[in-house]
C-alpha cells in the first residue's frame, strides 16, 4: 500500500508544469522532476546527490534562500521570485514556494520547493512596459517609434547600412537589431571598433595579412572580412578611418572583395556591412577628411538616433528597466526612485546618453542599501545642480524658460495628450494641467482636444 502511494504521489509530480525538488537535511537534492530538468536543462541523475545551490545557483542561494527560511520557521513561503541558472548560464526568472518535509513520524527530514518558470510573464511585462520596443532598445517615446518601424524593412535588406547618432545613443543595439532580424540572425554578429586601433594594426584586423607580410607575421592570419564570412560586421566609429583604409574598403563596398595585408590576390567576402558614427559624415566629407565616393557608397539607408534629451521621457522607463538589470546582477531589492531623485534624472542633460543612464544606475544600485534610490546615490553633479539657486532675476527668467521649453517639448513627444505627459513626467495630469494653463504654453488648442 506505501509502495502504491510513493508511486502516485511521485505520478502526481511529474505531471505538474511547476519545477518540484526536495532536499535532505544536508542541503542535497532527493528528488527532481520533470518539469525541473525542463525549466533548468539539468537531467535528474545529474542534480540528485548535488547541493541544491550547486544546481541552482538562484540569485537567493547565499543571502536570502527562502528554503532555508522555512526550515528555520517551519513557516513556508510563497510566490517569492528571484531567478536562477540554467545549464547555458542563462537568467531564468522563477517564482518559488517552499513547505518542510516530515516522515509518518512527524520528524522533519527535509524541504521541498516548487518553482514556475516566469520568462513568458517577464516577457510581456517588458513588452507592455514600452511603447515601443526592439531586442535591447526599449523606448516610450513617439520620436523613436520611426526609427524602430524601420528595423524590418531594413533587416530584409542586405543594403549598406550607415547609424549616425552621438556616443551612447545605442547604436550597437540598433545593428545587432537589424541583424538578429535579418536571414543572417543565426549567424554571430562581428564588431569591431575603428578608432581602437593605429592604422596599421587597423587594417590587418580588417583585411587580415599573410605569412611575412611584415616583422612578427609568422602565419597567416584571417581578418573580419573573412572571418564574417555571410553574417553582419558592424563597423563602429567610422569616421575615424584612415585615408588609405577607405579606399580599401571602398572597394570591399564596390567589388565584395579585398585583398589582405602581403598579398596580391583578392578574397572574396559576403559580409553585410553596418556603419556608424558619432559624427557628422557630410560635414567630414565637405573638410576632405572622409572621401565622397565612399559617403555615398555607405549612405544608401542611413539612421539618426536621437540624443536622450530629445526623448526625455525615455528616462523614467529606461531607469527603471536598469534598475530592473542591475537588481538582478547585484542581487539587490531596490524598488523605485524617490521623486527627488526622479525629477533630477529627468531635468538632466545626459551628455553620455543611455550609456551614461546605464552607469547612473549601476551606481546607485551599488552603494544602495535598499529601499528606494535617493538624491544622495547620485552622482554629485545632479545634486550640485539642483542646489543652485539663480542669482539674478535674469538667471532665473532663464532657468524657468528652459523648465517651460522642457515640458513642451514632453507635450509635443506624446501628440499633446496630458495624461501621457503627465505619467512622463511623473506628476498628475491636473497639476500639469494648471502649469500648462499658467504659462499659456504653445498648441493649447491641440492640448485641449486629447485631455
Amino acid at each position: 500500500m506505501g509502495r502504491s502511494q510513493n508511486i502516485s504521489y511521485e505520478s502526481i509530480l511529474e505531471s505538474i508544469s511547476d519545477g518540484v525538488f526536495t532536499v535532505d537535511l544536508n542541503w542535497k537534492v532527493t528528488f527532481f522532476n520533470s518539469a525541473a530538468e525542463r525549466i533548468t536543462g539539468i537531467s535528474r541523475n545529474d542534480a540528485t546527490g548535488k547541493y541544491c545551490s550547486e544546481v541552482f545557483r538562484s540569485s537567493m542561494c547565499e543571502t536570502a534562500c527562502a528554503l532555508r527560511k522555512t526550515l528555520r520557521s517551519g513557516k513556508p513561503v510563497i510566490n517569492k521570485e528571484c531567478f536562477i541558472i540554467d545549464v547555458k548560464g542563462r537568467e531564468i526568472p522563477v517564482s518559488v514556494s517552499t513547505a518542510v518535509l516530515y516522515d509518518h513520524s512527524g520528524r522533519i527530514i527535509g524541504g521541498a520547493e516548487t518553482f514556475r518558470d516566469l520568462s513568458e510573464i517577464e516577457a510581456l511585462r517588458k513588452e507592455l512596459s514600452a511603447k515601443y520596443s526592439s531586442g535591447d532598445i526599449i523606448t516610450n517615446s513617439s520620436c523613436m517609434k520611426a526609427v524602430l518601424e524601420l528595423i524590418p524593412a531594413v533587416a530584409a535588406s542586405t543594403t549598406t547600412l550607415l547609424i549616425e547618432g552621438e556616443t551612447g545613443t545605442g547604436k550597437e543595439l540598433y545593428a545587432r537589431a537589424v541583424h538578429n532580424m535579418s536571414d543572417r540572425g543565426h549567424e554571430p554578429f562581428y564588431a569591431i571598433n575603428c578608432s581602437a586601433f593605429p592604422e596599421t594594426l587597423l587594417e590587418s584586423e580588417l583585411f587580415g595579412y599573410k605569412k611575412g607580410a611584415f616583422t612578427g607575421a609568422v602565419k597567416d592570419k584571417q581578418g573580419w572580412f573573412a572571418i564574417a564570412g555571410k553574417s553582419t560586421l558592424f563597423l563602429d566609429e567610422i569616421g575615424e578611418l584612415s585615408p588609405t583604409i577607405q579606399v580599401k574598403l571602398l572597394r570591399v563596398l564596390q567589388e565584395h572583395s579585398f585583398e589582405p595585408v602581403g598579398s596580391t590576390k583578392s578574397e572574396k567576402t559576403g559580409a553585410r556591412i553596418i556603419a556608424a558614427t558619432n559624427k557628422n559624415l557630410k560635414e567630414l566629407v565637405k573638410e576632405g577628411r572622409f572621401r565622397e565616393d565612399l559617403y555615398y557608397r555607405i549612405n544608401v539607408i542611413k539612421v539618426d538616433l536621437p540624443p536622450l534629451r530629445k526623448r526625455i521621457s525615455d528616462v523614467h522607463i529606461l531607469a527603471m528597466h536598469f534598475l530592473d538589470k542591475f537588481n538582478i546582477k547585484l542581487k539587490k531589492s531596490v524598488s523605485g526612485f524617490s521623486s527627488n531623485a526622479l525629477s533630477m534624472l529627468m531635468s538632466h542633460g545626459w551628455p553620455g546618453n543611455v550609456r551614461e543612464l546605464e552607469n547612473v544606475i549601476e551606481r546607485a544600485v551599488v552603494l544602495s542599501s535598499g529601499g528606494r534610490i535617493t538624491p544622495d546615490l547620485l552622482p554629485s553633479e545632479f545634486v550640485e545642480a539642483k542646489d543652485e539657486k539663480p542669482a539674478t532675476g535674469k538667471l532665473d527668467s532663464v532657468k524657468k524658460y528652459a523648465q517651460i521649453s522642457f515640458i513642451e517639448n514632453i507635450l509635443k513627444e506624446n501628440n499633446y495628450s496630458v495624461p501621457k505627459t503627465a505619467k512622463a513626467l511623473g506628476v498628475h495630469k491636473t497639476t500639469l494641467y494648471r502649469i500648462i494653463k499658467k504659462y499659456g504654453m504653445s498648441r493649447p488648442d491641440k492640448i485641449r482636444k486629447v485631455l
